[in-house]
């Protein structure tokens, strides 16, 4: 019995040393696949925050003070150019109209005498000249109460969209008071910042005549149908942020936008020689991310990478790989630092093209 126990014992003892051996051996025969990071010059699509402003919106206020007598359009009413939205109390300064149009007959009969009378030397020159200037000086102040009394007919100066009404019929309004603000929408400027890199890149690789395409995410996430482009960048950096403010125009046939919306830009920045590797190759320790470099004696060294854009599948490189580094592809978690490793070289192109994300 005893020799029974002590075979099954032995038998068990070899049968765990068989078995961790292979693990080892198969770990130590393991070929790990390697490559290079591609450095390319590709193009981005960057998301920019954007707001969003009418081609044209305008507070409209009194011009003259009395009480708001017509209001002839509500909130949200599309109006024509030209088109009367208010009516202030006009009968005082229709009344001064007609004063001044009266005195402007006084003196044109005034002047009229005078020619006559000095045709005939009963009065002289003089008298004739201060006679035309009184008439030219009750021109200009009948001139004046025409415009006076224009201005309680407020007009839309453009064709667009009433906003809010803030007076009603019936209140008092004063010199300046705002009445809405009109907007146009057929079109609308998209206001986005840019860093500075970007900016370099943008002007350095894109032509006067080119116009820049950008596309438009709106607030519910869909995309914008129409396809806007690149007019103007402004002249000088916020010294705060770095950033340079950039602005696109978009059509907007269907009246789908409003001044004031939020959205964000899409638009395709180009990048100059890129390092890209495939994010399968790092990994990360405290926020910090890695990959293992493999030297020409094929040890797994690990080296700190910053991560400038991540994309589908890759990472592109600012800082830490070169084209030259040799890097693992698979198998980043089961080495070590410092481990020696049989490996096997992949065509860079090759492993990019393999990926969900193809590099432009």
């Amino acid at each position: 019995m005893f020799k029974l126990f002590s075979g099954i014992a032995l038998c068990s003892a070899l049968l765990a040393v068989s078995c961790s051996k292979k693990p080892e051996e198969k770990e130590e025969n393991a070929v790990y696949p390697v490559t290079n990071p591609v450095k390319k010059d590709t193009t981005l699509t960057k998301e920019y925050v954007a707001q969003i402003k009418s081609v044209k919106n305008i507070e409209i206020r009194a011009q003259e003070k009395g009480f708001l007598q017509k209001v002839y359009v509500d909130e949200g009413q599309y109006v024509h150019q030209g088109q009367v939205l208010f009516q202030i109390m006009p009968q005082l300064y229709q009344a001064d109209y007609m004063k001044a149009k009266a005195e402007v007959t006084q003196a044109q009969i005034e002047l009229q005498n005078a020619s006559t009378l000095s045709k005939n030397n009963v009065v002289s020159p003089q008298e004739r000249a201060m006679a035309k200037a009184k008439l030219d000086a009750a021109v200009a102040e009948m001139k004046a109460a025409q415009i006076h009394l224009s201005f309680t007919n407020i007009r839309a100066p453009f064709s667009g969209i009433i906003n809010r009404l803030p007076l009603k019929l019936g209140s008092l309004v004063d010199e300046g008071d705002l009445l809405t603000s009109l907007s146009d929408n057929s079109g609308i400027f998209a206001y986005f910042n840019v860093a500075e890199p970007e900016y370099i890149n943008y002007m350095t690789h894109s032509s006067e005549n080119q116009k820049t395409p950008v596309s438009l995410v709106m607030a519910n996430g869909e995309k914008f149908p129409e396809t806007g482009y690149v007019q103007t960048v402004e002249g000088e950096f916020d010294g705060e942020t770095g950033n340079i403010a950039f602005r696109a125009k978009f059509p907007n046939s269907k009246s789908i936008l409003r001044n004031g919306e939020t959205g964000k830009i899409q638009m395709q920045v180009p990048l100059i020689g890129a390092i890209i590797i495939p994010q399968k190759a790092t990994y990360e320790i405290q926020d910090k991310t890695y990959v293992f470099v493999i030297d020409k004696n094929g040890i797994a060294k690990s080296r700190e990478v910053k991560i400038g854009n991540e994309l589908t599948d890759i990472y592109i490189i600012s800082s830490g790989l070169s084209e030259n580094d040799k890097i693992l592809l698979d198998g980043v978690q089961k080495v070590k630092d410092d481990q020696k490793l049989k490996v096997k070289f992949e065509n860079p192109a090759s492993v990019l093209k393999n990926l969900q994300y193809k590099a432009n």
